[in-house]
């Protein structure tokens, strides 16, 4: 799977060379592609924001140059999503939807917004990561990413896909491990008889 992410802080997504992610990333299971939207500037500064029509506070990223960025990827087969707070909220049904297609762009704003025109003209989507404001798009596009992967072949095996929170609507029961006993609390009994059973059926299983 392919994520091409249109940003002004590719920097902020080193996070996702870590861990679970990390390994999918080196397998080729995914690929995650940065694009510095200020790159495309033309200003001498590069600039990439300005003050908005109407007034009122803050500055809005400007349509031409997240136009030109976005016009730099191949984008044929490409769903094109933007991390804004008006968006709908991820869940996990549109996180298993969304694993279902082959190549996401995820544009990232800042500032106070976007200028409207661009996101009319490039964006299927709009996906919110709950109802709160952020500083920008970046966190919200790594939560995306992540939640995505794991549903990716190969990323994780089928039984911790199948048995992970929210899959069936329920969350997930408590979990315990050694040691036995921790802080004069111990591992509640129930899961010390299975895992009991459990042994048993694998000294028979070498038996037989």
């Amino acid at each position: 799977m392919k994520f091409d992410i249109l940003t002004l802080f590719p920097e902020m997504f080193q996070a996702l060379n870590q861990s679970i992610i990390g390994r999918a990333k080196e397998k080729g299971l995914i690929e995650i592609n940065l694009i510095n939207i200020r790159d495309f500037s033309k200003d001498k500064h590069k600039k990439v924001d300005d003050t908005p029509y109407g007034g009122g506070a803050g500055m809005v990223m400007k349509a031409d140059v997240i136009y030109d960025a976005y016009k730099s990827i191949d984008s044929n087969d490409a769903k094109v999503i933007y991390m804004s707070p008006q968006g709908k909220k991820l869940d996990q049904s549109k996180v298993v939807e969304l694993s279902n297609e082959s190549h996401l762009i995820l544009l990232c704003g800042h500032y106070e917004g976007i200028d409207q025109r661009v996101l009319d003209k490039i964006v299927d989507e709009e996906i919110s990561i709950g109802d709160y404001v952020l500083t920008g798009g970046e966190i919200p596009a790594m939560v995306l990413i992540d939640s995505v992967s794991r549903y990716k072949e190969g990323v994780l095996s089928n039984e911790s896909v199948k048995e992970e929170s929210f899959s069936n609507g329920m969350l997930e029961y408590p979990q315990y491990t050694r040691p036995e006993v921790f802080e004069n609390v111990k591992v509640p009994e129930v899961l010390l008889s299975r895992e009991s059973q459990g042994n048993r059926k694998m000294e028979k299983r070498k038996i037989n």
